[in-house]
């Protein structure tokens, strides 16, 4: 009997605790294991330990002097399986120290684990290092376990099989640190091994989707690019003789084709690594590309992946494609707002369409490129509205659906908030939002609210989230903006180059400022901020000889009711020879613009369109001055008073990094026809001074963007502009003012000097596309193209980065009889767009000028660009 008592406690001791964990007695302690006897515990000690309490560690045992444990017992079994489960041990014993009559003293003897004194990596670079340090979250003075030790193993791996590393090694080894008894150092080493690529992937069992269309629904498997034209080059020599004895021409083509499938592939913009993840959402992908041709029984039999001694994998796929469906009854139930005839023309399918689930829940749910059923009910305030494609009967290769509609009732809105917002007012932010309390609720309104909080640029676009909260018991809904500010303010610190000098420019742009608040100073942060309103602060120089100032100040919301902005701005320029102003010689070219304009949101042709007029009035003022003075009226005061209308259209998703949408601008200037109140004047022997006291012309200017996103984050950019500038009176003339000079970054500075326009062309010295360039008088028409591929690096809000390569034509003309559209200078290059919010929108750009400039060597070919907030565009 005793024997078996005894190997029955031993397997029970060996199941349940690891083999450093024990209870044992003294040699003295008379226990009688066959005859299990019941003790108080009266006293517990604790050895070992050096850095845990002990009060603690006798807590998390379960026993407490007091209890009454049995002898043997499960009760002291269960306080070892506790204590070794903390994980902080690596011996864990509980001996009987003393019994007294049935008095029992324990005592726990404790080896704990060492803990971390610090790691390290090696066999990889420092960017991993850090990368991975973020991911496996261990820290110095933590408990070095076995668990931890696997964990940070498994992060690791994961780490570079999601890039493609799928052999990765990872080893840990652990070293005793000489400076404390009880810690120790890890060394992580790693070994990346290589990437795991696709070499071929085979598909089996298709019969109605190529190969080709079914490796195409892959999105992110993809196979090696592959260059070997030679390879069974005689075996196709033979095969194609053996086509041309026959004189079959379609032969001949399908060998070729073959062979150059099976041995030339390019793989440029997809990677072709192996991530388990994506693959096995590509299959998925697979099975969707032919529910979308109609054969919604496709599946995938089985796969295989088998490795290659190259470190690539070969991929099989067999499918199953089963029957192709059509659609054939689409009936309606449920509806009372709209007839069966108005919903079927919204959904757009019909009976003899492929069957497609795919196409049928788009038109139902959410179609992003068009209206589709659910936002015909929810922007007409059905916020409970739901639809249900139902599939009733199957027959042969017909498909019969019933749509399932619950209209519900109409929820209105009750509360409207924003929060997050800690810098800008509510009331800045809650204007631009088009979803207002009392309204019906509108899906459509609630994405333009999104968008209009974006185009602020005081929030991250990233993290504006609308938070839609339904209550219908009283069919109301609330909705709450939830936004993270970002700073809006500028600073501008540029240098161009124009003229042969270096132009200094120091520029300040408060973007979110408070008029109001100048004055109290508790509302500093550190200016007065969170009204919208706009002040820009700007100083421009090359040394002595020209210094300009402007200022400029924007209330979006005059009136505060209704989104009509006025703006105000003041600049003044002043250009010398460089000399004393005492020198008979000195001479100045001096220049103070003022301009008014208001601008407002149109309802028609749709609510993207903006109107905005302004007066401008600009006086100049010259004396001796004709170093860049170009119509060389050294002395005279010229005034220009104009009047300027500009109607635009801007849809883009976002401010920095738009991937859809467009912008266009037309703008159209005119001053008064002086000439014509003249009567017949002779203007040939007229001085500047006084032909053109009063300078009179009429512009229009034309530019456009589209952005389309191609696919993931890849966007494509096509933007062209066109001006033309011209005269009331061919007697005088087009105006030496406002002309056009194109070429280079457009950071010259010189667009205060004569109301010029300084239009960058990448390639191109400054100004070198300019008619008569370097002697020039500025063109009076132009016209440029550019087509741009951008891709973002990161798009964290306080460091937008993207790279981009871009195409650009153009040209610039002195006189409309020159034009000719066809007639351009390109170029090609690479560039860099960083945005800072304290900077703005920074660029780098390397252009190659393809044209030389008729008669000027030099000013193409390699060419770098420096560019602030889209100067060169």
């Amino acid at each position: 009997m005793k024997l078996k008592f005894f190997i029955l406690l031993f397997f029970t001791t060996w199941l349940l605790h690891p083999v450093h964990a024990q209870i044992s007695s003294g040699d003295n302690m008379n226990i009688d294991y066959a005859n299990p006897k019941e003790y108080i515990i009266s006293g517990i000690t604790v050895t070992g330990v050096k850095y845990l309490d002990n009060n603690v560690l006798i807590m998390l045992s379960g026993l407490t002097i007091g209890d009454k444990v049995r002898i043997p017992g499960d009760k002291i079994t269960q306080a070892i399986k506790k204590l070794w489960d903390q994980g902080l041990f690596e011996d864990v014993k509980i001996s009987i120290s003393q019994i007294v009559d049935n008095q029992l003293y324990l005592n726990f003897y404790l080896r704990e684990r060492p803990r971390l004194s610090h790691f390290s990596f090696t066999g990889v670079k420092k960017s991993d290092a850090d990368n991975i340090r973020e991911k496996i979250h261990i820290s110095k003075g933590e408990y070095v376990t076995d668990n931890m030790i696997m964990r940070t193993k498994n992060i690791i791996r994961k780490y570079y099989n999601d890039k493609g590393f799928l052999n990765a090694e990872v080893e840990v080894f652990q070293k005793k640190d000489s400076a404390s008894s009880n810690e120790v150092s890890l060394s992580i080493d790693i070994h990346k091994n290589g990437k795991v690529k696709v070499y071929n992937i085979t598909i089996h069992g298709n019969h109605n989707l190529t190969t080709e269309q079914i490796k195409a629904g892959l999105k992110k498997t993809k196979e090696k690019g592959i260059f070997n034209p030679m390879n069974d080059i005689d075996k196709m020599i033979y095969q194609m003789a053996a086509a041309v004895f026959h004189v079959d021409f379609v032969e001949i083509a399908n060998i070729m084709e073959k062979h150059a499938y099976d041995n030339i592939r390019f793989r440029i913009f997809k990677s072709a690594k192996f991530i388990k993840e994506d693959y096995e959402e590509d299959k998925n992908s697979l099975i969707t590309k032919y529910n979308t041709q109609g054969f919604r029984d496709a599946k995938i039999i089985r796969d295989s992946i088998s490795k290659n001694r190259d470190n690539t994998v070969s991929i099989n796929i067999w499918v199953e494609e089963g029957q192709k469906y059509y659609f054939r009854n689409i009936t309606w139930v449920g509806n009372t707002k709209y007839t069966n005839d108005f919903l079927n023309h919204i959904l757009r399918l019909k009976k003899g369409d492929v069957y497609n689930q795919t196409a049928l829940e788009t038109a139902l749910k959410y179609n992003p490129n068009s209206s589709d059923i659910s936002s015909l009910y929810m922007d007409d305030g059905y916020l409970f509205f739901e639809v249900q494609p139902v599939e009733v009967n199957v027959e042969n290769d017909s498909i019969d659906i019933e749509i399932r509609i619950r209209e519900g009732k109409q929820a209105t809105l009750n509360k409207v908030t924003v929060t997050g917002n800690t810098k800008t007012n509510d009331h800045v932010a809650l204007r631009q939002i088009q979803t207002r309390p009392g309204q019906l609720f509108s899906r459509d309104k609630l994405i333009r609210s999104q968008r209009e909080l974006v185009q602020l640029k005081y929030f991250n676009a990233e993290k504006i989230s609308p938070d839609v909260t339904p209550n219908p018991d009283d069919g109301t809904v609330d909705i709450n903006y939830n936004v993270e500010e970002t700073s809006a303010d500028q600073i501008e610190l540029s240098g161009g180059w124009g003229y042969g000098r270096i132009v200094g420019t120091l520029g300040l742009s408060f973007n979110n400022f408070s008029l109001k608040n100048l004055f109290d100073f508790k509302k500093w942060k550190p200016v007065p901020s969170g009204d919208g309103q706009k002040l820009s602060l700007r100083f421009q120089t090359y040394g002595q000889g020209y210094y300009s100032y402007s200022c400029s100040f924007t209330e979006p919301w005059v009136g505060g009711k209704k989104p009509l902005a006025l703006s105000l701005s003041y600049v003044h320029s002043k250009y010398t020879n460089g000399v004393a102003s005492t020198d008979t010689t000195y001479a100045y070219f001096k220049i103070d613009g003022i301009s008014v304009g208001l601008g407002t949101n149109l309802k028609w042709p749709d609510d993207y369109f903006v109107l905005y007029q302004a007066i401008n009035f600009n006086r100049y003022n010259s004396h001796n001055y004709t170093q860049i003075f170009s119509f060389g009226g050294g002395n005279g005061i010229y005034n220009s008073i104009s009047y300027s209308v500009t109607l635009s259209r801007n849809s883009i998703d976002q401010q920095i990094y738009p991937r859809s949408g467009s912008e266009i601008s037309n703008l159209f200037e005119f001053t008064p026809p002086y000439s014509l109140f003249r009567g017949k004047v002779d203007y040939a022997d007229m001085a500047e001074s006084t032909k053109f006291e009063w300078v009179e012309f009429y512009k229009f200017k034309f530019k456009a963007a589209w952005y389309i996103n191609l696919i993931d984050k890849l966007v494509l950019t096509p933007r062209l502009q066109f001006a033309f500038l011209g005269a009331y009176n061919n007697n005088i003339g087009i105006t030496p003012f406002q002309r056009f000079y194109l070429g280079g970054d457009g950071l010259t500075g010189y667009n205060n000097m004569d109301g010029r326009d300084l239009i960058g062309f990448r390639g191109y010295e400054n100004n070198a596309l300019t008619p008569n360039y370097p002697n020039s008088l500025g063109g009076t028409v132009y016209e440029k193209f550019t087509l741009e591929l951008r891709y973002p690096i990161s798009l964290n809000p306080s460091a937008t980065i993207y790279g981009l390569t871009f195409m650009e034509a153009g040209h610039d003309w002195l006189k409309w009889q020159d034009v000719n559209p066809f007639d351009v200078y390109r170029s090609v290059g690479v560039g860099i767009r960083v945005f800072l919010p304290m900077f703005g929108l920074l660029g780098l750009d390397w252009g190659y000028g393809l044209d030389p400039l008729r008669g000027v060597p030099g000013v193409n070919g390699s060419q770098f660009h420096f560019s602030i907030n889209s100067s060169i565009d």
